[in-house]
This record gives C-alpha cells, structure tokens and sequence, in this order.
C-alpha cells in the first residue's frame, strides 16, 4: 500500500488533480457553472490547504485502487479506462442524484460535470498508470 510506486502516483496524481481542478473549476468554466447554478453554496474564499489535503487523500485512494485494479498492467488504455470509470461514477452516478436531492446547479450543469469529471479523472488516470508504469520499469532495470 505504501510501495515508492503508489506514493509517486499519490504524488503526481494530488499535483494534476489541484492544477486541473483550479483551471477547470476555478477559472475555465467558473462563469458556465455560475450561470447554471441554482444554490451558491460556495465559500467566498475557498481553502487552498484543505483542497490540497484532499486532492491528496483523494489521489492516495485512486492510486491504491488502480494499482489493484490494473494487476500490474500499466499500459496505454488502463489509465484512461480507469479514470473513465471513476469520472463516470462520480460525475454521472453521484451526479444523477445530487440533481435528484438537491437544487444545486441545473440539469445542463449536471450533464457538464459528467463529461468534464470523465474527462478530469481520465487525465488523472493517466498520470496515475505512467507513474507505475515508469517505476515498474525502473524497478525492473
């Protein structure tokens, strides 16, 4: 669980989800996502240290799961595969019911974070499958 393999994907994953996250969310489609939002619900200032922390805890479970998930095959489709299917479970399953349970954001806002969550935990499952990959290798040298 602990192997230098995970703690590099933790790592690697934890800097692309907050690089990713700020400019998706936070700066990209800032203005789409307000003007399909129906609920703020959004601190003023967000925490920069608690996103951190979380992004980390977050790329810390995504890593262990995909190295289980991947069974030591690190190649070109398992990382998008698997961040398809995590993208697909937060943003279309979780999705569908915070728009069943909630006045959150509208039912075009919600279809856009299915397709950008896919597309983010994609990226994401990349970096975490190239990280393995390489120290697989490495270890293998």
């Amino acid at each position: 669980m602990f192997s230098k393999s995970n703690l590099l994907a933790t790592l690697a994953a934890a800097f692309v989800m907050f690089l990713l996250g700020w400019a998706i969310w936070g700066f990209a489609l800032e203005d789409f996502f307000e003007s399909h939002t129906i609920s703020d619900v959004m601190k003023d200032e967000p925490n920069p240290i608690l996103i951190l922390v979380s992004n980390l805890i977050g790329a810390f479970i995504l890593s262990s799961i995909y190295r289980k998930w991947a069974r030591g095959q690190h190649g070109i489709k398992e990382g998008p595969e698997f961040g398809i299917a995590v993208g697909a479970f937060t943003g279309l399953s979780m999705g569908l019911m915070w728009y069943a349970t909630s006045n959150w954001m509208n039912f075009t806002g919600h279809l856009a974070e299915v397709i950008i969550e896919i597309m983010y935990y994609a990226l994401v499952g990349i970096v975490i499958s190239v990280i393995y990959n390489i120290t697989r290798k490495a270890d293998n040298s």
